[in-house]
């Protein structure tokens, strides 16, 4: 091989790349669009704004929560739709089952 040719590949590998990465961001964007359009839908607006406001101390815990609440409104386990009564209950159970660790130091 010469050398155009190796440049050659590698912009045909560059561009593939370029391709899956957009590809994968747009299978995220709609995803989460995805998930806001189903949040709104079992969220009173109180709830959805309690969970924003978590979300800017906690954004890993509140996408967990997002989720698992997708899952109890799928499979029918919660009365809908969770207003904040009911959220703030949620999330009191699920900080319940979070381990902590404590280190003694002597």
């Amino acid at each position: 091989m010469d050398l155009d040719e190796l440049k050659k590949k590698k912009l045909r590998e560059l561009q593939a790349q370029m391709k899956q990465a957009k590809e994968d961001e747009e299978k995220k964007k709609q995803l989460e669009m995805q998930k806001k359009r189903l949040l709104k839908k079992i969220l009173t607006p109180e709830a959805r704004s309690r969970l924003s406001n978590l979300r800017v101390a906690k954004p890993q815990f509140v996408e967990r929560i997002e989720l698992q609440l997708i899952q109890l409104a799928r499979t029918g386990r919660v009365n809908l739709p969770i207003d904040d009564e009911q959220l703030r209950k949620i999330l009191r159970q699920l900080q319940k089952s979070k381990k902590t660790f404590k280190i003694k130091r002597k």
